[in-house]
This record gives C-alpha cells, structure tokens and sequence, in this order.
C-alpha cells in the first residue's frame, strides 16, 4: 500500500506543498526501517537532503516576491501568505535562504 509522507512534519511547516511531499510504501514509511521507525533516522535526513536539494534547484534567484513564490512552488495565495508572513523581507523581496530555511521548519539538512 502506498502512503504519503510529509518530509518535513505538516505540524512544523502548517504547510501542505507538492515539494514536501512524497509516497512511501508502508514499510517505507511506517516500517522498522521506515521514515518514522526505530532504525529510520537515516532515512528520513535523506529525504530532508533530497528536499533541501531540490528546493535549492527550483530557487535559484537570490530573492522572489511572494507571486514569484506562489508560482515557483505552486502554492494559493492564502498559504503564501501564511508561511511567509513573518519572514524578513529585503527591498529586493525575500531572500532564497530565508525561504528554503521556512520551507525546511527552520534548519538545514546538507552538511549536518
């Protein structure tokens, strides 16, 4: 059975983007091995990696405007809104890092 997985917790991120998410089977995801089980540590900071990655990809100005984002991660304007309203904003917009730091609940992953 296939399952879908928050990488980052939808309870930390009070987002629900295409980008943050993915189908794992049941072992995968549930499993002893699996994302949130006991051995499963491993495999979760890899698909934190692989999202810090691919967000690092899709974002690839220095800054965007919150309809620059709204595009770019395919977000309604309403959870733009939301997720962003406290993120400092330059005259330029907001910085790429300001963003993948939100979109990842405030850490890094590469490099941990």
């Amino acid at each position: 059975m296939i399952e879908r997985h928050h990488i980052i917790k939808k309870s930390q991120l009070k987002l629900e983007h295409p980008l943050n998410i993915i189908h794992l089977t049941s072992e995968e995801h549930r499993g002893e091995n699996g994302v949130h089980g006991k051995n499963g540590a491993a495999l979760d900071l890899k698909y934190k990696q692989a999202l810090e990655s691919n967000l690092r990809e899709v974002l690839s100005k220095s800054h965007y405007t919150i309809e620059e984002l709204i595009k770019k991660l395919l977000l309604n304007k309403e959870q733009a809104h939301k997720v962003f309203k406290k993120v400092p904003r330059e005259p330029e917009g907001i910085s790429r890092e300001e963003v993948i730091f939100k979109l990842l609940g405030g850490r890094y992953y590469i490099d941990c």
